[in-house]
């Protein structure tokens, strides 16, 4: 089979894919998971039925797959932050930032409430306390953070205190709270 073929015919599985995900996405936003069915699906994507279950044998199957690109997505932007400085401090307040508006740009979303309490969830929780951690201990070496308590501690800190930007009314009270959570961390 010619690659154009390949590239073509995945590029086109990739699309009703994605298709599939945004619908269903958007219908259990609009609707709630339990009231969404298959059919709905397929028809909103503009596919047919069979074609939707040789992707996904069910709903719950389609929210899954929704809710672990987000967290993928989610977690790239930090890995993203991470970059945008030289060194660990910066790059700290960077990721405290990025994930700060995430979560107040989904306060109010119920699918987003939904993808929190999912198992993916509590594995992306991991990491992101992991990375936060290693990003701690790296800024510990060039004493731009205290060192009177553990990193994980630190992460759990931040991750806690950053939860309280989903009651945020605007970027700017989203900023502040992130200058009073990185002052916590200064020695």
């Amino acid at each position: 089979m010619p690659k154009l073929w390949d590239a073509t015919i995945e590029s086109h599985r990739q699309a009703v894919h994605q298709a599939i995900l945004d619908v269903g996405a958007a219908l259990v936003r609009a609707h709630g998971p339990a009231a969404v069915t298959m059919s709905q699906i397929a028809k909103d994507a503009g596919i047919g039925r069979a074609t939707l279950y040789k992707y996904f044998p069910d709903v719950a199957s389609i929210v899954t797959a929704w809710q672990e690109q987000q967290i993928a997505q989610h977690l790239d932007q930090l890995a993203a932050a991470n970059e945008e400085g030289q060194d660990p401090a910066t790059r700290l307040k960077a990721v405290l930032i990025a994930y700060a508006r995430a979560v107040h740009a989904h306060h109010d979303d119920q699918l987003f409430a939904l993808v929190h309490r999912s198992e993916q969830a509590g594995h992306a929780q991991e990491r992101l306390h992991s990375f936060l951690a290693g990003l701690i201990a790296e800024a510990t070496t060039t004493r731009a953070v205290r060192t009177d308590a553990e990193p994980g501690q630190l992460a759990n800190y931040c991750l806690f205190a950053l939860a309280a930007a989903a009651a945020m009314p605007d970027e700017a009270a989203v900023g502040k709270l992130v200058e009073v959570v990185a002052a916590g961390l200064r020695p």
